[in-house]
């Protein structure tokens, strides 16, 4: 890499540079190897090697790292390493002090009327003699807002001229300008998304995988696009709030009309809209009356087999839904006719697809359709292995006659599933005879137990079991699980994972020490 790095040294402009160095550090991004930090390894590794060379070209690797560096502590060390060769008399390139020095100057999004994609384009200049340069990014909305492509040039007003075309030529597409904050607020949180899921920290959105992310023009200019997007002003940009009052009035609303009046079961129609808000709402960048055929396709045979548990009833209605949905949202949203119809034929042409792969997620699992009920009462898939691992009895048949007893929204039915689960200590229940629900000659209740050190190694057992319901913070099960796959057992990782939660002094440090974990 420092060899390399010997060619840029006669560079002229720091756009060059820049988008050499970007490929450099992209070259590892997202790269795993079992029990290897790979952005550790090499990134703070290329630093000290840089460092120790005493060479302008390794000042012009610090200097990069500085300005484009992905950690906080990447560009901490090159800064470090940088003033360390300067005091040795080492000059940097010309370009060297304007590496990440440049002026937002207009942001825009170029897409269409289905809003599947949006290309944001990011106008920056330079004081020097350096022309304009655009930088290009491409959020694909049904995967969650991830980013899925980058490109920068320099032919600017071509560039905006030819959108600016398209969108007069052709009534479908839609270019327009966004302000400086809402395009950083986006930005951001597509950034944050994308490497949440390269790291794997964050769970794959419906379909992508960190491979999909890590290959092509995105790895090259990941490290350049932060960069870039950090320059952008802050500001207040709006972005809808969908409280879950909010929800429920916009379902209460399609509801109530003349396109879901033909929906037989009220409550399977229901529950069906609930879930096609929550999708729009959490994946879809808050828009839940978007509608377009990749968005139903995404939603029927991607997120909700893999994130939400179905009834049968629910199953059978949802294509039902959907396609009223269409009808109803696509009017809201004033997509032409010809448009909507396109989305309805994508729905019923899914609708074999989605009964085929979707059948009941509690079939392969091994739980009873009760087991499901108990451990996802929202519905939420995505929370099983997590609820599971909190209270592992829920699964247990030992309960299935006291859902009172054992229900983990109330503090009681947590503290006798933990007490249970904890001690092992259950008692026969003052009954005889056969049970008259499970035909068993015994059942069980847990034992009430007084001892004041178990009842406070309970306490901090409840509190953490209710947080990892509950999946908050979301660093907490991705702490449980990174220990889990290095072979420590769940009464371990339970001792590791309470240790890190009462020894915390607030959220953030609480996050730093199950990061260290």
């Amino acid at each position: 890499m420092l060899r390399a790095a010997r060619a840029l040294l006669a560079m002229r402009h720091p756009l060059d540079a820049e988008l050499s160095f970007s490929e450099l550090l992209g070259s590892w991004w997202g790269q795993r190897v079992p029990g290897v930090d790979v952005e550790r390894l090499l990134g703070e590794g290329l630093i000290t090697h840089a460092t120790a060379s005493g060479k302008p070209a390794g000042l012009g690797v610090l200097a990069a790292i500085t300005a484009l560096g992905t950690s906080a502590t990447q560009r901490e060390l090159a800064e470090q390493g940088m003033i360390a060769l300067r005091e040795r008399g080492l000059s940097a390139p010309a370009w060297a002090t304007q590496l990440g020095e440049v002026t937002p100057l207009a942001a825009y999004v170029n897409g269409d009327r289905f809003g599947d994609t949006d290309d944001v384009v990011c106008v920056y200049g330079r004081d020097s003699e350096e022309p304009e340069h655009a930088l290009i990014l491409v959020l694909d909305h049904n995967s969650g807002g991830l980013l899925r492509d980058a490109w920068v040039t320099t032919k600017v007003e071509l560039l905006l001229e030819q959108c600016r075309e398209r969108a007069r030529a052709d009534g479908f597409a839609r270019f327009e300008e966004s302000t400086l904050p809402q395009a950083r607020a986006l930005l951001l949180r597509a950034l944050e998304r994308t490497e949440g899921v390269v790291t794997g920290e964050l769970d794959n959105p419906v379909g992508v995988s960190a491979s999909d992310l890590t290959g092509g023009s995105l790895a090259a200019h990941f490290a350049l696009a932060a960069s870039r997007v950090k320059r952008l002003p802050q500001g207040k940009a709006h972005q809808p709030m969908w409280r879950r009052d909010r929800r429920a009035v916009l379902a209460a609303r399609f509801l109530a009309s003349d396109e879901a009046a033909e929906l037989s079961d009220s409550y399977a129609a229901s529950r069906c809209a609930d879930h096609i808000i929550t999708y729009g709402c959490d994946v879809d960048s808050g828009r839940p009356l978007r509608v377009s055929p990749r968005k139903v396709e995404s939603f029927l045979l991607h997120w909700l087999p893999g994130r939400v548990v179905l009834l049968p009833e629910e199953q059978e209605a949802m294509p039902h839904v959907l396609a009223a949905w269409v009808r109803w949202a696509g009017a809201q949203n004033g997509l032409p006719d010809v448009a909507v119809g396109a989305t309805m034929d994508t729905v019923w042409e899914t609708t074999a697809e989605f009964a085929r792969i979707y059948r009941d997620p509690a079939r392969p699992l091994g739980l009873r359709q009760g087991a499901v009920r108990r451990l996802l009462p929202d519905g939420d898939f995505r929370s099983l292995a997590r609820r599971m691992f909190a209270f592992p009895l829920l699964a247990s048949e030992l309960i299935t006659d006291a859902p009172d007893e054992f229900d983990p929204s109330t503090s009681r039915g947590r503290r006798a599933l933990l007490r249970l689960d904890h001690f092992g200590e259950y008692e026969e229940a003052p009954h005889s005879g056969r049970h008259h629900s499970t035909g068993q000659d015994h059942w069980y209740r847990p034992v009430q137990g007084t001892d004041p050190e178990r009842e406070k190694e309970l306490d901090r057992h409840e509190r953490l079991a209710k947080r990892l319901w509950d999946g908050r913070p979301a660093d907490l099960w991705v702490a449980a699980r990174r220990l889990l796959d290095r072979g420590l057992d769940r009464p371990t990782v339970l001792a590791h994972l309470i240790e890190a939660l009462f020894g915390a002094t607030g959220e953030n440090d609480l996050r730093r020490r199950l990061d260290a974990l």
